[in-house]
């Protein structure tokens, strides 16, 4: 499944993330990881949640941010759920046909792991595609 958050800056999104992570931790038998481009949140987030700070790695675009998602789950089996903070941070080149590629292969990965995506992404929802906003949960 893959699920998003969209808003504009300082509507609460890393909020919301942050508080669905540490949910999901006390209810969640696997794993979960946290992508975000900083260390500002990592002692928000609950102790079991593994936070992956995107800075020093060059994710320019799409396809590159799906080769190191694909790293982080040939490492764990048993990861359940994946967060990532403020998708156009991570990745610095994401249009709304790159957005719609992203979805697909993110749904296909989520389909052979068995794992989740919770996505956050600084834009208003009536700008995303319409197969972003089917993804809406906030």
């Amino acid at each position: 499944m893959v699920q998003f958050i969209a808003g504009g800056k300082g509507e609460g999104k890393t909020k919301k993330l942050i508080s669905m992570a540490n949910a999901s931790a006390k209810s969640t038998d696997g794993h979960l990881v946290f992508i975000d481009d900083d260390s500002r949140h990592i002692y928000d987030l609950h102790y079991d949640i593994r936070f992956v700070e995107t800075a020093s790695f060059p994710l320019s675009n799409y396809r590159e941010f799906i080769g190191f998602v694909c790293g982080i789950l040939s490492q764990d089996n048993d990861i359940k759920c994946i967060f990532v903070d403020g998708l156009t941070n991570v990745i610095k080149t994401v249009d709304n046909e790159a957005l719609v590629k992203l979805i697909a292969k993110l749904e296909g990965l989520s389909k052979m792991h068995d794992v989740d995506f919770i996505i956050s992404m600084n834009c208003r929802a009536d700008d995303l595609p319409e197969e972003v906003k089917k993804l809406l949960v906030a």
